[in-house]
């Protein structure tokens, strides 16, 4: 997880770049234009003062005008740029992938939360596993007498289930729009059926309006300069064939295999997980 946002935020920065060929092309080129302007002048005022033999200049005024080398580098650097790689519509690819970073960031805020419950809920795993190895009618007393010496830690509040449940809710629709943009980055055909649709609507992928429909099962793309939208489906109905959904088992079955769940109390064990000591 750590590795993708990394090479999600260096997309994002890429793209950051790439939205400034322009401007360094524009940057450039004034710099060349002004010292041809003051060139300029002062040729006009040599003209004017050498017929008529009333001015001098000190003799090293036309250095104001030279072009450095520095200057000529970077406007042949930054044309060369803007030639190869500048798209007058924008990087979707881009604005898909920084929109994708910016929901895995919120994610990870929310399983930041659903941790920091998790471990005040914790607890209730130490109670599980003393009832579920409590084998003999003396066990389950010393079970009820754990409780009885720890009934107040073992309570759980109204207000920490429902942090714990906002933060799954809030981990599960993350995750999915962070999906769902990715799949449509990834996909050429998507990209390209969206990116004719913005050259059509005479605007940039970053003036666009960009969402998930988890309802509609779409991403969906819209205009300023027009109401119409433009969809790419993720359920596999369209003939880009991107088909995304899966059952409540394959999505657990990952789960059951990810490292956060391996790590987690559930898996561990309560001594382990609050410990360290596991055996």
């Amino acid at each position: 997880m750590k590795n993708k946002l990394k090479i999600l935020s260096l997309l994002a920065l890429s793209s950051v770049a790439a939205a400034s060929e322009l401007d360094n092309l524009l940057s450039t080129s004034t710099a060349i234009v002004n010292q041809i302007d003051t060139g300029t002048t002062l040729v006009g005022a040599a003209t004017e003062y050498a017929h008529h033999g009333d001015a001098l200049s000190d003799g090293s005024l036309s250095s104001t005008a030279h072009i450095s080398t520095e200057q000529l580098d970077a406007y042949n650097a930054a044309l060369t740029d803007f030639a190869t790689n500048y798209q007058p519509y924008g990087d979707l690819t881009a604005v898909l992938e920084s929109k994708a970073a910016t929901e895995i960031s919120l994610m990870n805020s929310a399983v930041d939360t659903f941790a920091e419950v998790v471990v005040e809920m914790v607890q209730v795993v130490e109670l599980t596993e003393k009832i579920d190895a409590a084998l003999t009618p003396a066990n389950e007393e010393e079970v009820q007498t754990f409780v009885s010496d720890n009934i107040e830690v073992l309570q759980i509040e109204q207000e920490t289930v429902d942090t714990y449940n906002q933060s799954v809710d809030d981990i599960e629709t993350h995750a999915n729009n962070a999906s769902a943009y990715l799949a449509v980055a990834n996909s050429e055909d998507a990209v390209a059926f969206l990116e004719q649709s913005i050259e059509t609507a005479n605007t940039t992928a970053e003036q666009t309006s960009i969402m998930y429909d988890a309802n509609q099962q779409w991403v969906t793309m819209g205009y300023n300069t027009t109401r119409n939208l433009t969809a790419v489906y993720l359920n596999g109905v369209d003939d880009i064939g991107i088909d995304l959904y899966v059952t409540e088992a394959d999505i657990l079955a990952v789960g059951s295999d990810s490292e956060f769940y391996l790590t987690g109390p559930t898996a561990l064990g309560y001594k382990c997980f609050m410990t360290g000591e596991c055996e």
